[in-house]
């Protein structure tokens, strides 16, 4: 329970500690509301504005008990809080995931204020709550609200009052300030790029929000803005210094008893104020701890500023080129990472995979819904002969269409796509084609209809650095090639290309110097 400094002021010690004390006896059930709330949100990314239509296309929103399976987080949160006993959880109507996922760019205000006001009249009618969990992303961006994390807190305050706690779980991408932290009371991020542990980041946030709604822990905290931006390319936990930054944070959990430290990377494809990165720490009571683990946070990031912030990746032309040499080598399969490509739809390496003729490529996926639709409308079969333009329509990043002469060797279901198409073509080669951007993280995910990962030489799939997860920390790539754009578009780490409106980058290295940094 989080008391308020009144009350503090109004009763005495010994009767502040009964009180603390009954609530933790577990004499009577904590009721414990939980809503979902998330979109990395890509502002830059062609296709409209994100209204209701989009965020419900995949599935309508969550009700009840469905709240609790919406995410990894979420799993954790609930398998953490049924161990203690004593807790009523209560779904929140929440909404699932986007159509496109990040690939979707601003959600409108309509669809916001759309669902918060589900959000928001389910706590009513639960009320009253002795905690509320937010399950949240971090980088969600909407037309006309700065802070959308920020705004989603101050709307539960206004709801469940001053004194009842309110934890939130991130994605480490999210774009945050010391606004989230001034109406909510806890934030724990993801240590892992990719993400391993989402699942114990919602355990941790349960454990905390259960030890404050028992009196046993009272949130302190300390905010600090780095002043850094990067391309998430360069934020993978696998390499110095995104290895160092979060060994830091976990060291300083070690050593301090009751500390927590978050570390937001930010996510620079959603322009927004608050973007780059942020350290949030939390104590029990102690803000002057607080203080002195943000501030040394906030320091160590800076002085690794130049490594965080640098990189270099071939371009499409090399990097097919590095693919030949390690097939050649024996060293496969090879693992190519379309980093750069925020739509789905680029053609770039596709385009020089055919050119230099490399056979045994298992391309996964390539975003082309007119292709879908086509397929659907001539009533296709598989076995049909193919012979399309594919992908390169989305914009100037996108490049430009390829045209694939070969077979239909799938039409139908794959994840949560209805229909997607495999085409097979050249030399034992598959192209893999969605209705929209498809980032795959498990070469076992691939194993569909006529599809075994392990057939193939090459695979290749949009993604930064989620795809280490299954071909690289894993061991099953032999080679893993990240390839870059030919030009600065967005997703590439050249930042300073893309028109920001909203987001201070030229206050943010390696663009800037932010000001507080100035002599």
């Amino acid at each position: 329970m989080t008391v308020s400094p009144l009350l503090r002021s109004i009763l005495p010690a010994g009767a502040l500690a009964f009180a603390l004390a009954a609530c933790g006896s577990g004499d009577r059930t904590l009721r414990v509301a939980i809503a979902h709330f998330s979109h990395e949100t890509c502002t830059f990314c062609p296709g409209g504005d994100t209204d209701v239509e989009r965020w419900t296309r995949i599935r309508p929103p969550y009700t009840g008990d469905e709240v609790f399976e919406a995410s990894a987080y979420t799993r954790g949160f609930v398998g953490r809080v049924r161990e203690y006993g004593g807790v009523e959880l209560i779904g929140l109507e929440s909404p699932a995931g986007v159509f496109g996922g990040s690939s979707a760019s601003w959600s409108t205000r309509d669809a916001f204020e759309h669902f918060m006001d589900l959000i928001l009249t389910d706590l009513r009618r639960s009320l009253p709550v002795d905690g509320v969990y937010l399950a949240l992303h971090g980088a969600m961006a909407v037309r006309e609200i700065p802070r959308p994390e920020a705004e989603i807190a101050r709307r539960v305050r206004e709801v469940v009052g001053p004194d009842v706690p309110i934890v939130g779980t991130f994605d480490l991408h999210g774009n945050e300030d010391e606004e989230f932290l001034r109406w909510a009371d806890m934030a724990f991020v993801t240590k892992r790029y990719p993400h391993y542990d989402a699942y114990i980041q919602g355990e941790r946030a349960a454990r905390m929000l259960i030890a404050t709604m028992r009196g046993e822990f009272e949130p302190t905290t300390a905010t600090r803005k780095p002043g850094i931006i990067t391309g998430t390319v360069l934020q993978w936990t696998g390499q110095s210094p995104s290895m160092d930054i979060m060994e830091r944070a976990r060291r300083w959990e070690a050593r301090e008893d009751d500390a927590y430290v978050s570390v937001f990377y930010g996510f620079p494809w959603s322009d927004v104020p608050d973007v780059g990165a942020t350290v949030m720490v939390m104590t029990n009571d102690d803000q002057a701890l607080a203080d002195r683990i943000a501030d040394d946070m906030n320091d160590f990031i800076w002085r690794v500023r130049e490594e965080f912030a640098a990189g270099s990746f071939p371009k499409p032309n090399a990097a097919v080129r590095q693919v030949l040499r390690a097939v050649a080598a024996g060293r496969t399969p090879v693992a190519v990472g379309d980093y750069s490509d925020r739509s789905g739809d680029a053609t770039h390496i596709l385009r020089e995979l055919v050119e230099q003729n490399v056979a045994g490529v298992l391309y996964a996926p390539l975003r082309d819904e007119r292709v879908i639709e086509a397929l659907i409308e001539s009533g296709a079969s598989v076995g049909d002969a193919f012979s399309m333009d594919v992908g390169g329509f989305a914009g100037p990043a996108s490049g430009s269409p390829v045209r694939i002469a070969g077979r239909l060797a799938y039409l139908g279901a794959w994840g949560i796509h209805d229909t997607v198409a495999a085409i097979e073509y050249g030399d034992r080669n598959m192209l893999i084609i969605t209705p929209a951007l498809v980032q795959v993280t498990e070469p076992q995910s691939l194993a569909f209809g006529p599809i075994q990962p392990d057939d193939y030489q090459v695979i290749v799939v949009k993604s930064r650095v989620h795809f280490r997860r299954g071909f690289d920390e894993t061991g099953y790539a032999q080679t893993i090639i990240v390839v870059d754009a030919p030009a600065p578009y967005i997703g590439t780490i050249a930042l300073d290309a893309l028109d920001y409106e909203f987001a201070p980058i030229d206050e943010l290295y390696p663009f800037g110097v932010p000001v507080s940094r100035q002599p």
